[in-house]
């Protein structure tokens, strides 16, 4: 018997009831706390007043509402209700405690210890509310030689090794160390916190018991590193920058054709002499050089200079089709308006269209998991900064407008 309500109503929230404070910014933390709320938790994003989010005035396109958000903080925002607090002050401390003793989660990214002196860190917390999972992200965790010290993306791409295997090999043109496109180690260490806060709150359920969770970027990015991680530590293979070829696998790269470029990827040997036969070089199976998938490794040069003219003359879609028929992977090179667009990513619904309190629209990447009995929500745009601080002062503590007047002559909350 199908779970999924029927049309019309609303399908239920897996997260329906948990209440996270949020009290992080920029990336790690916004991510992972955008991804309890696609899920239904009810999320609270602690901002600076007169100030807000660092990443709300990151450059880049800004949305044409007067509010001057960046694209940057659209993409991890939504479904939060934005309080802004000046924790520095007593009584804005005084009403993180309290909006933490009716938390489920709390998400906070300062630097190590830089909590405990407004009495917001997770031994205080804890002490209040022995139920709450405390989830704390920073460059290099809690513990360690380098906990002090601050962490940014870039610079754990470079530390944790990342960099040593992307871009092209030295001596090439343009070779050198390269970052990834984006923010990979943020996304991850926001999607790894995201994890562990779910397993903690399935134990917090299960015992009573809440726990201090410790994400760091470092760690995240060493976990990143897998199968080369591995090669290095089972095999003593040092990796390196091999541009878009794989270490191991050969053809696993792009090709340029006639009109585009596009990337093969043959993991096996019955695909590769498939592949052969649709360029019409069914010799190269024979060759001594190219029969195994190692053997193709070693000799992976002399396979690319064989394969690239004969590719060249291809248009992109047609050779595409062509590996398509034969059952084999392959793909066209793509733009961001490229994939936006592309009729797959339009049939399902992986861009969803939210709109502000001012009817504003905006465009979001959505949840990329499809739950067949509680899929993810899309109920609220990312906020204006402090646009809930009273409604949700006032509806989580109960305060009156009288009290609110006078955190706002105070400076705690804005005016």
């Amino acid at each position: 018997m199908s779970s999924v309500p029927p049309p019309g109503l609303p399908s239920p929230a897996a997260l329906n009831g948990i209440k996270v404070l949020d009290l992080s910014r920029v990336l790690a933390g916004p991510w992972a706390t955008q991804m309890l709320g696609d899920l239904g938790a009810e999320v609270l994003k602690i901002e600076q007043p007169g100030q807000g989010d660092d990443t709300r005035r990151w450059g880049g396109p800004a949305l044409d509402d007067g509010s001057g958000d960046s694209a940057y903080f659209l993409c991890a925002n939504r479904n939060k209700r934005s309080l802004a607090i000046d924790l520095a002050k007593p009584e804005g401390a005084d009403l993180i405690r309290r909006l933490a003793q009716q938390s489920d989660v709390l998400v906070e990214n300062f630097r190590v210890g830089g909590l405990a002196k407004y009495g917001l860190d997770y031994a205080s917390l804890s002490a209040l509310n022995p139920r709450l999972v405390y989830c704390s992200i920073t460059g290099f965790g809690q513990t360690g030689p380098y906990a002090d010290k601050g962490g940014y993306d870039f610079l754990i791409q470079a530390m944790g090794g990342l960099m040593s295997i992307t871009g092209l090999p030295d001596g090439v043109p343009g070779g050198g160390p390269m970052k990834v496109g984006v923010p990979i180690v943020d996304l991850f260490t926001g999607t790894y916190a995201t994890v562990a806060i779910l397993a903690a709150l399935r134990h917090r359920d299960a015992t009573g018991e809440g726990q201090h969770i410790d994400c760091a970027l470092l760690d995240t990015q060493l976990s990143l590193l897998s199968n080369q991680a591995s090669r290095y530590l089972n095999g003593g293979a040092v990796p390196g920058r091999l541009g878009n070829d794989h270490p191991d696998i050969v053809p696993y790269r792009d090709y340029a054709c006639a009109d585009g470029d596009i990337v093969v990827a043959l993991g096996n040997d019955r695909q590769f002499r498939d592949f052969a036969a649709v360029l019409g070089l069914a010799s190269l199976v024979e060759d001594a050089r190219f029969v195994t998938v190692a053997l193709r490794s070693i000799n992976r040069e002399a396979l690319h200079a064989v394969i690239g003219p004969v590719v060249a003359r291809w248009r992109v879609d047609d050779l595409v089709a062509a590996m398509e028929a034969a059952k084999l992977p392959a793909g066209k090179v793509q733009s961001v308006p490229e994939i936006i667009g592309d009729p797959h990513v339009v049939e399902r619904a992986s861009v969803q269209t939210m709109h502000r309190d001012d009817g504003t629209p905006l465009r979001v990447v959505g949840f990329p998991a499809k739950l067949s009995a509680t899929p993810a929500r899309y109920d609220h745009a990312p906020p204006r900064a402090g646009a809930d601080t009273r409604d949700a002062l006032r509806e989580a503590l109960g305060l009156s407008g009288d009290a609110l007047d006078v955190l706002a002559a105070a400076g705690v909350i804005p005016g």
